[in-house]
């Protein structure tokens, strides 16, 4: 994977390419608020030999700082387009874990038509009309609750909350171990403030591309797995429960969701014939 630096007028985004040429449609990988690209490192390994596959630490995340989060979560997606036509990759499939799940939502809802495929990864919907007024309230007032948390305790819990296996745990460790608590809470407070502005537009956020939703079968983050029973049925999408993982099951159950990204593409192929 090579790495790459893209610049914006509040900082810049470091991103990583690599892969196969050639074979379409390549993959994105959109990692979750306060992880970085490590977060997909069994899935950038798995696809690298076969397709274009792409990551990046979003804005104010691992290397990508300092970045002045003074923006929209639109401006995420507009970033990651300008990175994409830069790069020459057109009608990929984007996979977002969580609030990368979100970002793909404002692509989707930014450049209708662009994607071949969304996969979203213990997300959830990003239209009004799923969260109450209550959860959109904790949104925009998280950061007492992160600050009130002594550092080692959070960073324990943390970890628990994300995922069910050791290597999952270890991994948001780490990813956490880059920040301190105050760029930390910080970072996590942006980030939900940035979500409840995204719920608050109140836009369609229509997927007018092939989806596929996988949760884990124990994510235990928020209402997670209620929003994703609800999105599913709603809007006649697939959803596929991942047994054993928690919230972050792409690094509790790599192999399981390797072979189901896998299972997807092969199904847009046979669409595209």
């Amino acid at each position: 994977m090579e790495k790459k630096i893209f610049a914006t007028d509040q900082g810049r985004i470091v991103y990583w390419r690599g892969g196969a040429v050639g074979r379409e449609p390549a993959l994105v990988f959109l990692p979750g608020l306060t992880a970085d690209h490590r977060l997909f490192d069994a899935q950038t390994a798995f696809f690298e030999p076969e397709r274009t596959v792409l990551t990046w630490d979003a804005p104010g995340h691992g290397e990508s700082r300092p970045f002045a989060m003074r923006h929209a979560l639109a401006d995420w997606a507009d970033w990651l387009q300008a990175i994409l036509t830069r790069e020459g990759i057109e009608r990929p499939v984007l996979v977002g874990q969580s609030m990368g799940g979100y970002v793909a939502q404002c692509y989707l809802e930014r450049f209708p038509g662009r994607l071949s495929g969304f996969i979203a990864i213990d997300s959830a919907p990003l239209q009004r009309r799923y969260v109450t007024a209550a959860e959109l309230w904790l949104m925009r007032h998280v950061g007492p609750f992160y600050r009130a948390y002594p550092w080692g305790l959070l960073q324990r819990d943390g970890a628990r909350g994300c995922a069910e296996t050791e290597h999952g745990r270890q991994l948001m460790r780490t990813m956490m171990a880059v920040y301190d608590k105050k760029e930390y809470c910080g970072l996590a407070a942006a980030g939900y403030a940035l979500l409840a502005g995204a719920y608050g537009a109140d836009l369609p956020y229509r997927i007018d591309c092939p989806a596929l939703l996988l949760c884990g079968a124990r994510d235990r983050a928020g209402a997670t797995r209620r929003y994703n029973r609800r999105w599913a049925e709603e809007e006649g999408l697939e959803l596929v429960w991942i047994d054993g993982a928690g919230h972050n099951s792409n690094t509790d159950r790599p192999e399981l969701v390797n072979g189901l990204i896998a299972g997807f593409l092969e199904r847009l192929g046979e669409l595209s014939r």
